[in-house]
């Protein structure tokens, strides 16, 4: 396993900050400290990122994340793996909670950006027309669960995660399936409407009924839930796992039995999809590796993608980062009730 900077700060006996420092811009360091961390980082065979290097060198050593909620446990586990990364950098990390608000996420950007040495942009809900604005700020931008022209990006394969779970449900002999989606400027929602309704029309007899948006959120999908058995729907499908859980409760609350009148199905895997009664059948999402990624491409593309757009006008987006996703079947699908009495 490499050695990494924070090694080194630990062997010498000094702050992730100040190894840096010492090697990256010796002159803010005393010397007799500055030659200590040189040396151990020399006995330990410390090969710095050139990249990262590059970046911290550039301006303060920290990074912004900008989430929308920080209670939804997508973006808390995404948070843990960019600070995870950063750290291993050497590098600090300011996270922001713009409350699912695009104007409040446009101005975290212009006012953290001008402190920081790069911004990780987390699902934003910010316009296309501001994020063009937040590109051509001089700071190096990052989204990560959007693409956007000029912007290096990390996503996750949203479409193929709806396909395996819609081709679960139609093995399971499910044909009206309803769909709780997430808010209505959510990039990845869009993308995974495009994948359901693919997936549905390879499928002979399956039909989507449409829930409408609803908040990521518990509530939300208590809000909704009503209308699955209003539909006729014998299974649902939710933008994430909190509304499938909101879901689930409302449908136990009535005397829905889950799965043997409706199945349920959710998005990302969080912790509490298996602390629920019956457990949450779900696509998982690599969490932890998507901030992880994210700090990567960061450090290594997003600052050379800006000097590009800054010199020529450039707007061709680098090639995504793209991860893949699984199905994870638990106790919330079963056969549906029609398949079962055929």
């Amino acid at each position: 396993m490499p050695v990494t900077l924070q090694d080194v700060a630990r062997e010498a006996g000094v702050s992730p900050a100040t190894a840096s420092r010492a090697l990256n811009a010796p002159e803010l360091v005393a010397p007799a400290r500055r030659e200590h961390v040189r040396k151990v980082a020399a006995q330990l065979g410390y090969r710095p990122n050139r990249a990262a290097r590059e970046l911290i060198t550039g301006r303060t050593g920290n990074l912004c994340l900008v989430v929308p909620d920080l209670e939804n446990p997508f973006f808390a586990a995404v948070a843990k793996g960019v600070q995870a990364r950063a750290r291993a950098l050497g590098l600090a990390v300011v996270v922001a909670d713009s409350e699912e608000d695009g104007h409040l996420e446009t101005e975290l950007v212009g006012r953290l950006g001008a402190q920081v040495d790069g911004v990780v942009l987390c699902s934003p809900r910010m316009t296309d027309e501001a994020l063009d604005e937040a590109l051509a700020r001089d700071v190096p931008l990052l989204l990560v669960n959007r693409e956007h022209p000029g912007a290096a990006s990390v996503v996750i394969d949203n479409a193929d995660g709806v396909r395996q779970a819609v081709a679960h449900l139609h093995a399971l002999g499910h044909r009206r399936i309803a769909y709780a989606g997430g808010p209505a400027g959510s990039w990845s929602d869009a993308r995974r409407r495009e994948g359901l309704h693919r997936a549905a029309a390879s499928l002979p007899g399956t039909e989507v009924v449409e829930l409408g948006h609803v908040a990521p959120v518990f509530d939300g999908g208590v809000s909704v839930a009503d209308l699955v058995v209003a539909n006729a729907a014998t299974a649902v499908l939710a933008h994430n796992d909190l509304v499938a859980l909101g879901i689930l409760h409302r449908l136990v609350a009535r005397g829905v039995r889950v799965p043997d009148d409706v199945s349920v199905v959710g998005y990302d895997d969080s912790p509490a999809a298996t602390l629920v009664a019956p457990a949450l059948t779900t696509v998982r999402v690599p969490l932890a590796r998507l901030g992880r990624d994210a700090v990567d491409a960061l450090v290594n593309h997003a600052p050379r993608a800006a000097r590009r757009r800054t010199a020529s006008g450039e707007t061709e987006s680098p090639a995504p980062v793209r991860l893949s996703v699984e199905l994870v079947v638990r106790d919330s699908t079963g056969v549906a009730a029609t398949a079962g009495d055929a």
